[in-house]
């Protein structure tokens, strides 16, 4: 009896062993719903990870709204550096009546009204040398040096090859005059000429005279002569004061103003004004930009009550500063006589913290008193005027090192942290479900292994005593 009950639990262990070896599924062995408890065990874990990824979802919001400010502090910036370079309180505009001329003007011109009237209009000067009756075939024989004389002297002389045909000859010159002469041929109907026309305009570049027939072979036959049309100045004058061009494109006859004489016998008038519109146009931007960038500064810090949906920046220590100094910059006195706030030039500051431009009085002081207003602006030094203050102090926010750049870094800094701080715990939690999951593939296989041993001894007990009873 002792032997048979020895012989059951060895069985019994043996039996263990291999079910053990056998479970490769949670829950199998026990009938226990084991891997909807793991899972629920692992969700309860991942939750850990919940706070951790709202705090990089909102430090990420706050990077980008920091991005989308900078962006419209640079642009502000760019508008009041542009008021703060004098030279643009100085643009002109040029506009011209009659066509005798065409004008441009530079910074150096000065307002004023110009009469021009043109006499007549410089010309280059062209040869046409004798005709001949072929131009592909030879016309030299041995080298030759082909001369042309202007007015203002010789040139260097031309290199005709032997044997060289007109063709051959005009090649030559346009090679060889340093861009002082243009050559091509002509068919009159009768033969052909080389005709050589000066590429510069003036009696000085005309051409006098040339050696082509010298430099001839002895049997080639030239019939007719050659023309020559001599070239000649530019004749104008500007209210009245006579000039003398030697090219239809005239620097300095008019300070800064660059005339283009077109048409001989008409007359011209050049005026010569202040740009008020450019002038403008400036200011209105840099009261533009300022209102888009308080427009931006309310969305970046809005708080919607209604959800309860703050937006990236609200309540920030950084953008409040920036606020603050903005409203401290545009609200700041110039001193000196003339225009000493922003409002003597007609920009106020509103309730809603935007700027407002009184159109009539600013078009007044623009066409009126630019000097004053370039003076209110950019100053006698660089941040002397209103635009300098306002770009120095606008530096200090944006500029490398400046307040904006610094909480950018500290953003970015606790971003990286939060991100290592994740995946430390997403390992964590990956280990503990692990530890979990060996765990319950033991309890799992100890609690098969009870059920089939309790099984199979109440099976051989009653086996054993049936065998007694018997």
């Amino acid at each position: 009896m002792l032997n048979e009950g020895t012989r059951i639990v060895a069985t019994c262990i043996q039996k263990r062993h291999w079910f053990m070896a056998a479970i490769t599924s949670l829950g199998i062995g026990s009938g226990l719903d084991l891997n909807g408890l793991l899972k629920e065990l692992k969700t309860a874990e991942q939750a850990k990870l919940e706070p951790i990824a709202e705090q990089l979802q909102s430090e990420d919001t706050k990077i980008s709204a920091y991005g989308k400010l900078q962006s419209a502090l640079e642009q502000f910036q760019s508008s009041a550096e542009a008021l703060n370079d004098g030279t643009s309180f100085e643009s002109l505009t040029t506009n011209v009546e009659g066509s005798a001329v065409g004008a441009v003007s530079s910074n150096e011109a000065q307002p004023g009204q110009y009469e021009v009237q043109v006499g007549q209009l410089a010309t280059a000067s062209s040869l046409v040398t004798e005709r001949l009756e072929t131009a592909d075939e030879s016309i030299v024989t041995g080298e030759q040096s082909l001369t042309f004389t202007l007015a203002d002297g010789a040139m260097d002389p031309i290199t005709i090859a032997d044997g060289s045909s007109l063709e051959d000859m005009r090649d030559a010159i346009n090679q060889q005059s340093d861009g002082r002469l243009s050559a091509s041929i002509i068919n009159d109907g009768e033969g052909y000429r080389l005709a050589v026309n000066s590429t510069e305009t003036g009696a000085d570049a005309s051409i006098e005279s040339t050696n082509f027939s010298d430099i001839l072979a002895g049997d080639v036959q030239t019939t007719d002569a050659q023309v020559v049309q001599a070239g000649q100045d530019a004749e104008f004058n500007v209210n009245g004061i006579d000039i003398v061009s030697s090219t239809n494109q005239v620097e300095g006859a008019i300070q800064g103003i660059t005339l283009n004489l077109s048409e001989a016998g008409a007359t011209s008038t050049v005026s010569v004004e202040q740009d008020s519109e450019a002038i403008r146009e400036q200011v209105t931007a840099f009261v533009d930009d300022f209102n888009t960038l308080k427009d931006t500064i309310t969305s970046l810090t809005a708080f919607d009550e209604d959800t309860g949906q703050a937006a990236g920046l609200n309540a920030d220590a950084t953008t409040r500063a920036v606020e603050r100094e903005l409203r401290q910059t545009i609200s700041s006195v110039v001193g000196g006589d003339g225009f000493n706030v922003l409002s003597d030039i007609g920009i106020s500051l509103q309730v809603d913290g935007k700027l407002e431009i009184d159109e009539d009085k600013l078009d007044s002081i623009v066409a009126n008193q630019p000097d004053q207003l370039a003076n209110f602006f950019a100053g006698d030094s660089e941040e002397g005027g209103m635009a300098g203050q306002i770009a120095s102090s606008l530096e200090s926010l944006v500029g490398t090192g400046g307040r904006l750049e610094n909480a950018v870094d500290s953003s970015e800094r606790r971003y990286a942290s939060l991100e290592e701080r994740f995946t430390t715990t997403e390992s964590r939690i990956e280990q503990t479900v692990d530890r979990y999951r060996t765990q319950f593939q033991a309890m799992d296989g100890m609690v098969a292994q009870m059920n089939q041993t309790s099984a199979y001894l109440t099976q051989q007990f009653a086996v054993l005593g049936q065998q007694n009873q018997g």
